[in-house]
C-alpha cells in the first residue's frame, strides 16, 4: 500500500487528530508505564477540585501531567523503534533506551516538585 498525501488543509488536519487520538488511546490501554502516569494524572485532577487550587496552580499542574505523558509516550516510542530494529539485547540500544527512561524520570521529579509546591500548604 502505497501512501497517498492529503492536499486538503482540513481534512489532512482531521486526519492528523484521529491519528493522534488512536496513539493516545493505544498508549493508555496498551502501556503499563502510561497507564500508570494516567492514574496518577487523574488522581492529582480529582485533588485539585478537592482541594480548591487557584487557576495557576491549576496551570502548573495540568502542564506538569502533560509533560510527564508527553515524555512517556515519547519512551514508549523509542523503545518499541528500537526492539522492532533490534529485538535482541544491544549495548548501544540499552545505552539509548536508558537515556529515555531518564527523560521520564527528569520530567516525574519535575512533576512531584510542582505537586508538592501545590499541596503541602494544604496540609499544613
Amino acid at each position: 500500500m502505497e501512501f497517498q498525501k492529503d492536499n486538503s488543509f482540513i481534512s489532512g488536519r482531521l486526519k492528523s487528530v484521529l491519528f493522534a487520538v488512536k496513539g493516545a488511546v493505544k498508549l493508555i490501554t496498551t502501556e503499563h508505564s502510561i497507564m500508570v502516569q494516567f492514574s496518577i494524572g487523574i488522581l492529582m485532577t480529582i485533588a485539585g477540585f478537592y482541594y480548591n487550587i487557584t487557576t495557576t496552580e491549576w496551570l502548573f499542574q495540568t502542564l506538569a501531567i502533560g509533560f510527564v505523558m508527553s515524555i512517556e509516550g515519547l519512551n514508549t516510542a523509542i523503545e518499541k523503534i528500537a526492539d522492532f530494529i533490534h529485538p535482541n539485547f544491544h549495548e548501544k540500544i540499552g545505552f539509548i533506551k536508558d537515556i529515555a527512561a531518564g527523560a521520564v524520570l527528569f520530567a516525574a521529579f519535575t512533576a512531584i516538585a510542582i505537586g508538592l509546591i501545590i499541596y503541602v500548604p494544604k496540609f499544613l
